[in-house]
């Protein structure tokens, strides 16, 4: 098979480790697959190299913050490529741009716009193993540019979609998808298979096993994807398109602390108010995910919506740009709220689960600030330190426990 394999940071933090993933590579070569490796930064190290930009400038501006981001992948793939010619197989290390990965413009959280195949197919058909680096590609003027953190599994899922592979295997510190984060529920079950729409909100919505656009990325383009341990035999988790279900189902929790909520109060309950805020908020970039608009007299209005922290001060510089226009009396936020999720296939169509989810958090006495639904998820905003507390019971309400 033609397989693409990514390797997160904490497969490869170490020389070690990077030997350790070579030989692998070597082995599955050596049975009969054609492999492209697409590797993370070392450990923490991208967390290292954006302190020592901050350290200098901490107003410093995206294109920079790109530049050195970057470079921590640039030392994975070298590092990887020379450990495969250890054990007798050749190899060729490509950043980004090497490797044929176009992006839009926006630094620090680009758009794929394609991957050009010919340089890697060649490569392959030369029986040479290329090690890309993952997280970043080049605009069309010529810079580097990232695709925000967890980026790298966007990038194997794009080689894969680019190059035809037949699998894409995404090797982390876990043997596969589990129904809850370990460290808010003791004993969560592993999950052998889930459809690409219950991963996406899982990962939209706090579990950190794959990165978002990886996902929407191999739905759109029905790309095959696992995920298995780095350095242990694992069967691993398949995300694949959903089977047909008798009856919905809770598959697994999430949780999401890293949220603000801001609230635009007292805006006239006018048209057009809604369409000016969000378009500020869209000429950024922001990902937005809950939106409430409460009703209140006078014709007045309070606009509440959560953000990521990574994106709060962006979101609060667009709300702050366009306060004046829309006659806002004032903008209210608040670090102290975090995201609980229910997720399963056509899960709110059964009002037994929805009163489950209510009822679990009641019964602990927890008040429920802000709720959103899809047609596979029900998430509530609640107060952080109940965080721990209401997950217990949502995962023994809903049996997501061994």
């Amino acid at each position: 098979m033609l397989v693409v394999q990514k390797y997160g940071g904490t497969s490869v933090e170490t020389p070690e480790k990077i030997l350790k993933i070579a030989e692998k590579v070597a082995h599955d070569y050596e049975n009969g697959n054609k492999i492209v490796v697409v590797v993370s930064a070392m450990g923490k190290t991208t967390n290292y190299l954006i302190n020592l930009l901050y350290q200098v400038n901490p107003d410093a501006n995206s294109r920079e913050y790109d530049m050195i981001a970057s470079t921590g992948e640039q030392v994975s793939i070298a590092l990887m490529a020379a450990a495969l010619s250890r054990f007798g197989k050749k190899s060729v290390s490509l950043t980004g741009f090497q490797a044929g990965i176009d992006t839009d413009s926006t630094y620090s959280r680009a758009t794929l716009k394609r991957v050009y195949r010919g340089k890697l197919v060649s490569l392959i058909d030369d029986g040479i193993i290329p090690v890309v680096a993952g997280f970043q590609g080049i605009s069309p003027s010529g810079d580097i540019t990232t695709l925000g953190r967890g980026g790298s599994d966007t990038t194997a899922v794009a080689v894969a979609y680019g190059i035809g592979a037949d699998l894409c295997e995404i090797y982390t510190d876990v043997d596969g998808v589990y129904s809850a984060d370990p460290r808010y529920v003791d004993k969560p079950k592993k999950i052998d298979r889930i459809s690409y729409d219950e991963m996406i909100e899982m990962a939209a919505h706090g579990a950190k096993v794959l990165h978002l656009r990886s996902v929407e990325l191999a739905r759109r383009y029905h790309v095959k994807l696992v995920v298995k341990h780095a350095h242990m035999n694992s069967q691993g988790t398949i995300i694949e398109e959903a089977g047909q279900l008798e009856e919905p189902l809770v598959r697994a929790l999430t949780v999401d602390e890293s949220i603000v909520k801001i609230v635009i109060k007292d805006v006239p309950d006018v048209p057009g108010i809604a369409a000016k805020t969000f378009k500020q908020l869209s000429d950024r970039r922001v990902s937005l995910d809950m939106i409430v608009q409460s009703m209140h007299r006078d014709g007045k209005n309070d606009i509440a919506f959560t953000v990521s922290k990574e994106e709060f001060k962006d979101a609060l510089d667009a709300i702050d740009h366009v306060k004046t226009e829309i006659n806002a009396s004032d903008i209210h936020s608040d670090d102290t709220v975090a995201k609980i999720s229910i997720v399963g296939v056509n899960i709110i169509g059964s009002a037994e689960i929805v009163y489950n989810m209510f009822d679990a958090l009641s019964s602990i006495g927890v008040n429920i600030d802000m709720i959103s639904t899809s047609n596979s998820r029900i998430s509530c905003i609640i107060k952080r330190e109940k965080i721990r507390e209401a997950a217990k019971a949502v995962a023994e309400r809903f049996g997501l426990e061994e």
